[in-house]
């Protein structure tokens, strides 16, 4: 670990940053941590801090006597990326005035790196006091549910400092916390919280007893108590942008009784809640119960979950097994097998076992009903919808030798380039078929219900003069990802799947586009790779093309970056996060896979349009 004195000329401007580094040892890992008996304290500069090792815990050390006002606001700067559950020592920096009133948790700014910090003497303050300026280059925003969202903006605060007691102190500042980047990634990690979809009477294949989870992306400290910290977000209800197409099973305001949440030595969770949720019946407590098997167990293993009333009364108990019948993967299926279009234009498949592909059965494949230009699988694997050779026509058809290929379900007006016709088609968990229909002069998103009903336009408020030339539904049915092309530019936006109105008239839009990529300029394809993962190919400004892991929220984990290939088309990942699978891609030359642990690999040469069922 380095000390100040080592790096100090490091960071221009800037004193010697405080922190005290603690090395903790495995314990800590498994959630027994304890304190070092000995052992020395170094200062460590938190710009260095982000590829420090998991295992170190960083406290920040509390304002010296007289220090200067510069010197102050860096340790105060400092303190809020430490450790510290509470941000005592932060605290320690501010007036007495503000100290219990500052609410660091109201919004997190992360900056492309740590704030530049100006003070300056205010001009007629009979105190003599000192205003702060704070500023950079924001790249998003954390707010108090934990959401994360992209927001690319010249960043400024201003901060003032008076004297108290003989010491200067911060007396005025905003709420939360200004991070840079790699702090943020050091300090936070990305889980999913669990909601249930709200489908209505358009939801398809859902009846009753089908249940729908939905993953919904936050950001918790890591080394806080990240599982009760989990909890209590989970309480917090869905983000702002994932709630009208999303539900909790837990009552309005029901909050837990206890500090800290814990696992047990077998891996049991038992958590006790307050009255709020005293009169649920055994229906519903089962689902809360599988709203937190399934959130906690982004952060550790889970065996069981037990839920308790205020008295410590037992609610219900939901193991594992029982939980799988809410399981996020009953939508999206368990895929084993990749699928494209071959060279001579038909259907073809590949396990990640085979060496070679195969033609599928059926009219799409073995058979040569039709010549395609994409496919899609349905998440059964029992029926594939291709679109003709000339973009115009969509066909339905079961995968099994001798199957009819039947009518066309809809026809448009084609072309010759990739974005005429129809895009390539999607289909979600709920057993409809999604697609678009890039005409120039009437582009329009469609769903197919059931994968055989009468087509129906869907409304995409938010496209502002852009087209869909691209789309991929989530298993949930109420995500969807689309590429929109604007002029010269293609952009990957985010929508929430709203659905309202009755049975006759269900309603379906796609509202709130979000942009999740908003730094490549070009993205050129798109696939759904985990419950909140997408898998992208795409170009910064001026730069290469890129294959890269982006989350639902925007934001872009360490590493997520792939082996590059070039021109890349087309993309396909699985949704199922039970194993690692395959990577496939349409490059220059035909069909690409990467399997785990190796390079890519030309598995189909002159095909394209890559997918995994969905």
């Amino acid at each position: 670990m380095r000390t100040a004195q080592d790096h100090a000329g490091g960071r221009r401007g800037r004193p010697a940053a405080r922190l005290a580094a603690l090395a903790v040892g495995g314990a800590l890992i498994a959630g027994c941590a304890s304190m070092p008996d000995g052992g020395e304290v170094k200062a460590v500069d938190s710009s260095q801090r982000a590829e420090a090792d998991a295992q170190v815990r960083v406290y920040g050390v509390p304002p010296r006597k007289n220090e200067q006002p510069q010197e102050l606001v860096t340790g105060f700067l400092e303190a809020t990326t430490s450790d510290d559950p509470d941000y005592d020592t932060a605290r320690m920096y501010l007036a007495k005035s503000v100290k219990r009133q500052w609410d660091p948790s109201a919004q997190t700014t992360v900056l492309d790196r740590t704030p530049q910090v100006r003070v300056e003497r205010t001009s007629g303050d009979r105190e003599g006091g000192y205003l702060v300026t704070l500023t950079g280059h924001q790249i998003a925003v954390v707010d108090a549910k934990h959401a994360y969202k992209p927001d690319e903006r010249d960043y400024k605060a201003q901060l003032h400092m008076a004297r108290e007691d003989g010491e200067w102190r911060i007396d005025t500042l905003d709420a939360g916390l200004v991070l840079g980047v790699s702090d943020f990634q050091r300090i936070y990690r990305s889980v999913n919280k669990y909601y249930f979809a709200e489908l209505g009477s358009a939801g398809g294949g859902a009846g009753k007893g089908h249940e729908v989870l939905v993953a919904d992306p936050v950001y918790v400290r890591k080394r806080i108590d990240p599982v009760t910290s989990t909890v209590k977000a989970l309480l917090d209800g869905p983000t702002s942008w994932l709630g009208p197409v999303a539900a909790s099973a837990f009552p309005t305001g029901t909050r837990l009784e206890d500090q800290r949440v814990s696992l047990d030595d077998s891996n049991a969770l038992k958590v006790r809640l307050s009255e709020r949720a005293a009169g649920a019946n055994q229906d519903q407590c089962l689902r809360m119960a599988a709203q937190l098997l399934y959130t906690v167990q982004e952060s550790a293993k889970v065996t069981d979950v037990t839920l308790q009333r205020k008295d410590g009364s037992r609610l219900c108990v939901l193991g594992r097994d029982e939980a799988r019948w809410y399981a996020p993967a009953l939508t999206s299926g368990r895929p084993d097998r990749q699928y494209f279009v071959d060279g001579q234009h038909h259907m073809a498949s590949l396990s990640d076992s085979d060496e070679e592909p195969h033609r599928v059965a059926g009219p799409l494949g073995a058979d040569a009903g039709v010549q395609l230009r994409s496919v899609a699988v349905d998440r059964t694997e029992q029926r594939a919808a291709g679109v003709g050779a000339n973009g115009q026509s969509l066909y339905v058809a079961p995968m099994r030798s001798g199957a009819p290929l039947g009518e066309p379900r809809l026809t448009v007006r084609g072309g010759t380039g990739a974005r005429t016709g129809l895009t390539a088609p999607s289909w979600d968990g709920l057993g409809d078929l999604w697609v678009a229909d890039q005409d120039p002069d009437h582009p329009r998103l469609l769903r197919v219900p059931g994968g055989t009903g009468t087509p129906e336009e869907v409304p995409v408020p938010g496209l502002d003069g852009g087209r869909i030339t691209g789309l991929r539904v989530a298993a949930d049915g109420v995500r969807i990802a689309l590429l929109v092309t604007k002029g010269d530019h293609t952009a990957l936006r985010l929508g929430r799947v709203e659905r309202r109105g009755g049975a006759a008239r269900p309603g379906l839009s796609v509202q709130e586009l979000r942009a999740v990529a908003p730094r490549l300029e070009d993205v050129s394809a798109v696939s759904w790779a985990g419950a909140s993962r997408l898998l992208v190919a795409g170009n910064e400004p001026g730069g290469l093309q890129q294959l890269q892991y982006i989350e639902t929220d925007g934001s872009q984990l360490n590493g997520s970056g792939l082996p590059g290939i070039t021109s890349v088309r087309g993309v396909a990942a699985s949704e199922n996060p039970g194993k690692a699978q395959a990577l496939v891609a349409e490059g220059d030359g035909g069909i690409v896979r990467l399997l785990p642990d190796t390079n890519w690999k030309l598995v189909g040469r002159d095909g394209s349009a890559p997918v995994y069922p969905g």
